[in-house]
């Protein structure tokens, strides 16, 4: 009994939300175009450039996490050394080439980006 009565008022909500129309989609904000700036009505450039734009942040997430794993692999070798079970030179050689591949994602990032 009460759930048809809660059914009846949901829909009359609904309905009145629907009749009321202009003023419900005034609100909303424009979307944001993709870097590319397709032509208006060009749905293909358009989903192109979302899927660019998709790509270039999925690569920029894989860098972050590249360079937290770094930092983390950097940190966990320095506390291994403070307690003597590493030597500090794995600490510097762990920091000169986590920095290289850090600098060669980042030059592929940047290449990969300029491609897509």
């Amino acid at each position: 009994m009460v759930v048809k009565s809660v059914r009846k008022v949901a829909a009359a909500i609904g309905l009145l939300a629907v009749s009321a129309g202009q003023s419900v989609w005034a609100a909303l904000p424009t979307p944001v175009a993709p870097s590319t700036a397709p032509a208006a009505g060009d749905w293909i450039a358009l989903i192109k450039g979302y899927i660019k734009d998709g790509g270039l942040v999925l690569g920029l997430a894989i860098a972050v996490l590249g360079f937290l794993w770094i930092a983390y692999l950097g940190f966990s070798k320095f506390n291994e050394a403070r307690q003597g079970k590493a030597e500090w030179a794995e600490v510097g050689v762990l920091g000169i080439v986590g920095a290289i591949v850090l600098i060669f994602a980042s030059y592929l990032l940047t290449e990969a980006a300029g491609v897509i």
